[in-house]
C-alpha cells in the first residue's frame, strides 16, 4: 500500500511544506528507489519483489510525478532543490543514509546524492548527465514528443491501444527493449502519468545546462547501461566510467531505458550486487 509523508524543506522564501507519496515494503539496510522524469514508482515493480527480500525498499513519486505533489512557488525543480528534498525525504522517514539506485534523472539524482555523501552506495541506471549537447537535445526532443503524444491521447484511446503487444510497442518502444511484457494496465497508468506530471517542464528545463562532470568519491558506485538504450545511447556509460573510474560499468544485454521491465532477475541482482 502506497502512503504520503509530508516535511519541510528549505526555500530562498522560507521553509516549504513538501509532500511525497511512496511505498516500503521488505525489511534489511534501507535502500531508496528513484524513477526517471515524467515516471512513476510503479516502473519499479518488477524488481521490487527480489529487493525487498534483502531490503527495506523504498519507492518514491518523485515530486510533481505520479501521486506526489509538485514542489511548491519558490521551490525550482533542480538538482540543488531536489537534493534536499530527498534528504528532507530520508530525515522524515527516519532513514539513516540509505542505499540508492535510479534511473534516468533518478540515476542522476542518485549519483549527486552520492556525491553528497548522503547515500551508502549507488546504483545508476543509464542515468542522465553523461550526454554530448547533441545527445542531450535528441533526447529531450525525444522526451517532449512522448509527453505531447500523452498529453493528446484521451485515456480510452490509450486503454485500446495498450491491450495488444504491438499497441503497447508503439506507445513504449522508447524506453523499453520488450515493451510487450510491460501490462496493459502498467502502460496505461505510465502513459496518464507522464500526460499528468506537474513538473515535466520545469525539470526538462533546468536539465538543459546538467552535466555530471565530478567524480563520486568514498561511496560504492554501480553505473548499468541497457545495450538498447534508445535514448541515452549506451557510450554514455563509457563516459561515466571516465568521470568515476572507480565506479563498476555493468552492461544490460537486451535492456532499453527503463531496465526494470526488460529483464526484472539481472537488475535486480545488479542493485543488490551494488548495495553489498
Amino acid at each position: 500500500m502506497s502512503a504520503t509523508v509530508s516535511f519541510k524543506v528549505a526555500s530562498p522564501h522560507g521553509p516549504r511544506p513538501v509532500t511525497v507519496s511512496y511505498l516500503r515494503v521488505g525489511s534489511g539496510e534501507p535502500l531508496l528507489l528513484l524513477h526517471g522524469i515524467g515516471h512513476h514508482r510503479q516502473v519499479w515493480d518488477p524488481v521490487i519483489p527480489a529487493l525487498a527480500a534483502e531490503r527495506d525498499v523504498i519507492a518514491i513519486d518523485l515530486p510533481g510525478c505520479g501521486r506526489s505533489e509538485a514542489l511548491p512557488d519558490g521551490m525550482a525543480h533542480d538538482l540543488p532543490t531536489m537534493n534536499a528534498v530527498l534528504a528532507a525525504l530520508c530525515e522524515a522517514l527516519e532513514i539513516d543514509r540509505p542505499h540508492v539506485a535510479g534511473n534516468s534523472l533518478g540515476g542522476l539524482l542518485a549519483l549527486e546524492l552520492g556525491r553528497a555523501r548522503l547515500v551508502r552506495s549507488v546504483t545508476a541506471l543509464s542515468p542522465a548527465g553523461f550526454w554530448s549537447e547533441a545527445e542531450r537535445r535528441y533526447a529531450f526532443a525525444m522526451l517532449m514528443t512522448m509527453r505531447q503524444i500523452a498529453r493528446r491521447m484521451p485515456r480510452p484511446l490509450v486503454e485500446r491501444l495498450a491491450r495488444p503487444a504491438v499497441g503497447r510497442t508503439l506507445l513504449t518502444s522508447t524506453i523499453y527493449a520488450r515493451p510487450g511484457r510491460r501490462s496493459p494496465e502498467a502502460v496505461v497508468a505510465e502513459t496518464l502519468a507522464l500526460a499528468g506530471a506537474q513538473g515535466f517542464t520545469e525539470t526538462l528545463r533546468s536539465g538543459k545546462t546538467v552535466q555530471f562532470t565530478e567524480d563520486v568519491v568514498g561511496v560504492p558506485v554501480t553505473v548499468a547501461w541497457g545495450d538498447k538504450d534508445r535514448l541515452l545511447v549506451p557510450r554514455q556509460g563509457v563516459r561515466a566510467k571516465g568521470v568515476m573510474p572507480k565506479a563498476r560499468l555493468v552492461r544490460l544485454p537486451g535492456c532499453g531505458h527503463v531496465p526494470m521491465n526488460d529483464d526484472p532477475a539481472l537488475v535486480a541482482r545488479v542493485v543488490l550486487d551494488g548495495s553489498r
